[in-house]
């Protein structure tokens, strides 16, 4: 049985993920060029970059949804994630959120919750079966994080959209991820929305490694974190928000002369 990654073996300044030389291709085209890249334990990184740059793709092959063509993703110290399947990465502490959320529509926001603790068992042993103080008392504070608190008996086909993306990110932390994957988490939000699931984010990085990829340059430089840019499947530049939104070539190849003037 593939056993999740301990975390606390790591050193705050290891890498949690390591793309080594990774190429990625699809009948010639190569959507990841040797791209070599890592995010660090405990923290939080944006990936941006204009259509086809390969984020997604990053997040596939970090996810296992894609095998690399050439070179190695290793997780914490030496987990080789290239042999292993979706299931089995998911096992070992990486949750993945996608662009469209996913969610139990004819089910509550807390039986959502539920679902996501007990995702090993069938969906109605685990709605029936009786859970411990313990395991209530984390969907509760999951509840109070993801601010569905008052929304907890509401079925989730009555969520707004935001609410729904909010729901799948409060299921992926019920199985304790060390890493998170967020694939465009603010898309189609409102602009209160959107201001919410900065904090969320923020919060849920305090206490683990969070990689986010986003279009929304403003929401971007809310987060306050370190931004890796893509461009044709390789890493083209990275540093503070400020840092990029200024480099000639991320402004050439993707942000544009009005996005350096803050107008992204």
């Amino acid at each position: 049985m593939i056993q999740p990654v301990d975390v606390a073996k790591l050193n705050p300044h290891e890498s949690i993920i390591q793309l080594e030389g990774v190429t990625v291709s699809f009948d010639g085209f190569k959507a990841l060029n040797n791209l070599t890249f890592f995010v660090e334990v405990g923290e939080l990184r944006v990936v941006i970059g204009p259509n086809g740059a390969g984020k997604t793709t990053l997040i596939d092959v970090i996810s296992g949804k894609v095998k690399p063509t050439d070179g190695r993703v290793i997780f914490g110290h030496d987990v080789d994630l290239d042999q292993l399947r979706d299931y089995q990465i998911s096992n070992l502490g990486i949750g993945r959120k996608f662009q469209t959320p996913t969610v139990f529509e004819k089910h509550t926001v807390r039986e959502n919750l539920e679902l996501s603790l007990k995702g090993d068992r069938g969906v109605w042993a685990t709605l029936f079966s009786r859970m411990g103080a313990p395991e209530r008392e984390k969907i509760d504070a999951c509840l109070e994080r993801i601010g569905l608190k008052d929304r907890a008996a509401s079925k989730a086909a009555l969520l707004s959209h935001g609410q729904k993306q909010w729901l799948e990110i409060g299921m992926l932390m019920m199985q304790d991820p060390k890493l998170l994957l967020l694939d465009e988490p603010v898309a189609g939000m409102s602009d209160e929305e959107t201001a919410k699931t900065g904090d969320l984010i923020r919060s849920i990085a305090k206490d683990r490694s969070v990689m986010v990829v986003e279009h929304d340059m403003e929401f971007v430089r809310g987060l306050n974190a370190k931004v890796s840019v893509l461009h044709e499947g390789r890493l083209l530049c990275e540093g503070s928000m400020d840092k990029v939104q200024n480099d000639p070539r991320v402004i050439e190849v993707y942000l544009g002369r009005d996005s350096a003037k803050g107008h992204a």
